[in-house]
């Protein structure tokens, strides 16, 4: 069964999802920390910043011709990331979690995610679901562009939709705060030859179950989703 099976309808608006690691769905432009805060993390993951590497506020400001001020808050971000250490006297330095800490903090995602689309398919309202169709397929028509950029914004909007279809705020809260903990990581491997048909079709097997009301389905699609998101992550990590 495909998503084509189910009965096509008008699409409604798509609903706001709560966000930790991006501004808020009322603000639509990008703010200066954000932006370097992921050029910050991309450099870290793919291993131009190494591990103990100094963050100096000044030299990143003249580096990226802007103030100190969207350094230090994109600093500040990285630090509560995990991607960045403060150490006392040493200022902002690169972290970089080892490989046992990674492989943990992916088990914990996927279970926390699996255990999001598993209540999603309990509990979604019809507007919801509708929802999430509307951004499968702007991922569907993103996977054949093959821009990892604009792929990695509408995917966080994919997971977020199922995050609130939860209807558990609680349970959001913990994997959106754990997303960002894996972020950049989950983020690198979009740069993958074919990863993104791949995670297309790995999405299509989650929204499938969500839609028929699906409980256990959704939540093996997402844990199986997320472990194939870590090997696809170790394979980008071994080619940089």
């Amino acid at each position: 069964m495909t998503l084509d099976d189910f009965p096509q309808g008008t699409l409604p608006a798509e609903p706001v999802v709560p966000r930790v690691d991006r501004p808020s769905p009322s603000v639509h432009k990008v703010t200066r920390a954000e932006e370097l805060r992921l050029q910050l993390a991309d450099e870290i993951v793919r291993g131009t910043l190494a591990p103990g590497a100094p963050l100096d506020e000044t030299d990143i400001a003249r580096r990226f011709s802007v103030s100190r001020t969207p350094v230090r808050e994109a600093l500040r971000q990285l630090v509560a990331s995990g991607l960045v250490e403060a150490r006392a006297h040493r200022g902002a330095v690169v972290a970089q979690p080892s490989i046992e800490r990674l492989k943990s903090m992916f088990e914990a995602m996927a279970e926390l995610e699996a255990l999001c689309a598993g209540l999603a398919a309990e509990r979604m309202s019809a507007a919801e679901r509708h929802g999430l169709e509307a951004i499968h397929e702007e991922l569907r028509v993103l996977s054949y562009a093959g821009n990892p950029e604009r792929f990695h914004e509408v995917n966080e909007r994919f997971h977020n939709a199922i995050y609130a279809g939860s209807q558990n705020g609680y349970i959001a809260e913990i994997t959106l705060a754990t997303r960002v903990r894996v972020q950049p990581f989950r983020r690198a491997q979009f740069r993958n030859l074919g990863r993104l048909a791949k995670s297309q079709a790995e999405h299509d097997r989650v929204v499938v179950a969500i839609m028929r009301g699906d409980k256990q389905g959704a939540a093996a699609a997402m844990r199986a989703h997320i472990e194939l998101v870590r090997g696809e992550y170790e394979i980008y990590a071994v080619s940089v």
